[in-house]
């Protein structure tokens, strides 16, 4: 008995229903060779099936060129979503999901300040956003505590005046709290 409960494979208690994590993001908004930036915080709670609900907060910013200016546009968002695993390996290591959220924030276009140096006036404005985001991520538990987080995503702001469509890349880290 003692040799065959030393040779069968142990499972960590990961993904139980109920158990929450807070996680940290950051990476690079449409592309690698631009000036911008994301950095974002959110709480996960995990469902029977081992899904996730994530509420969360998240900053934008990216720098458009305006001759020798950079004008920067940022986007303060909050989230609510559902992440539905697609694929994990036997060992509960590495997991593969898909996600939808839906945000609602607010975009400051230039910190509000419509006139540029040359003279020029800014047509874009600052207003409240609503709309969603498509989420792909892949989570790499390091210890039963700790999970290193990569992930894209495509956020759809149709109220936007800048950019209704932005994809992101990101890395981050989760921390199982109980």
């Amino acid at each position: 008995m003692i040799l065959l409960i030393l040779t069968l494979p142990v499972q960590a208690q990961r993904r139980l229903h109920g158990q929450q994590g807070l996680q940290a993001t950051i990476g690079k908004v449409d592309g690698f060779r631009n000036n911008s930036i994301h950095t974002g915080a959110a709480l996960s709670q995990f469902t029977k099936k081992g899904h996730q609900w994530t509420y969360g907060a998240e900053y934008l910013r990216k720098r458009y060129q305006y001759r020798e200016q950079l004008v920067p546009v940022e986007q303060f968002t909050g989230e609510a979503g559902y992440y539905r695993t697609l694929i994990s390996d036997r060992s509960k290591t590495l997991f593969f999901s898909a996600g939808l959220s839906g945000m609602a924030g607010y975009e400051l276009v230039n910190r509000d300040r419509y006139l540029l140096y040359d003279g020029s006036t800014l047509m874009s404005k600052s207003k409240f956003l609503i709309g969603c985001a498509i989420s792909f991520e892949i989570e790499t538990y390091l210890t039963d505590g700790i999970i290193l987080l990569t992930g894209f995503r495509q956020r759809i702001l149709p109220a936007s005046t800048v950019n209704r469509f932005h994809y992101q890349l990101s890395l981050g880290i989760k921390f199982i709290v109980n």
